[in-house]
């Protein structure tokens, strides 16, 4: 996440942007294994960093749970925009943003945060915003091109990238877990590419479908 510094107001320390960045990073480990409610301390400890400096960065949980949300829908959003500037092929980039998507835990991200805290704090909308710019331009370019079919949107994309990366019981980790992501999500997509064949029930699913 990039910080916007008010005019006439010190730049942050380099430190002090590495151990927000390092709370933030095992915050999201943490949650993504155990749930908002995993304990802070070991949060702390997993950061290199003590408690002290965990609650000046973060002063509460909520706080803490809004930075990690943050920071991924952001990095999300920024994993896509640069698929769209390197990929030539349309679809690729599709891909590309939908497996960072889900190596982020798009689903969780649902669960942490109340979407009723989304939507009554601007930045998190915003991030969240730029989510969703990405994933209809994306969708959009590769239909154009003739590379995704049709019938869907980027509605049924996002869902579907939200269900598959929901936690379910029992856990798979390391690289086994994130071999099994990375092979769900290709086959998830196989199934949007325009050489798919059979007919979808419905019309497609737009953003604002799954928004309202």
């Amino acid at each position: 996440m990039t910080a916007v510094n008010a005019p006439g107001r010190p730049a942050p320390r380099a430190d002090r942007v590495r151990n927000r960045a390092k709370i933030l990073h095992a915050a999201r480990s943490a949650f993504c294994a155990h749930g908002t409610a995993a304990p802070l301390d070991p949060i702390a400890r997993a950061a290199g960093v003590g408690n002290a400096t965990l609650y000046r960065h973060f002063p509460d949980r909520d706080a803490l749970v809004r930075g990690v949300c943050l920071a991924a829908a952001e990095r999300i959003a920024a994993q896509g925009r640069s698929a769209l500037a390197e990929e030539a092929d349309p679809f690729e980039a599709v891909r590309r943003f939908a497996v960072g998507a889900a190596r982020e835990g798009i689903g969780l991200l649902c669960l942490m945060v109340p979407e009723r805290a989304w939507l009554a704090d601007a930045e998190l909308l915003a991030a969240r915003q730029g989510v969703d710019d990405v994933a209809l331009q994306a969708v959009q370019r590769a239909q154009r091109a003739g590379r995704m079919r049709t019938d869907v949107g980027p509605g049924d994309l996002m869902v579907a990238l939200g269900q598959l990366t929901r936690p379910l019981p029992g856990h798979v980790h390391g690289g086994r877990a994130e071999l099994l992501l990375e092979r769900h999500c290709r086959l998830l997509l196989a199934g949007m590419e325009s050489t798919a064949g059979g007919e979808l029930p419905g019309p497609p699913v737009s953003l604002s479908d799954i928004r309202h």
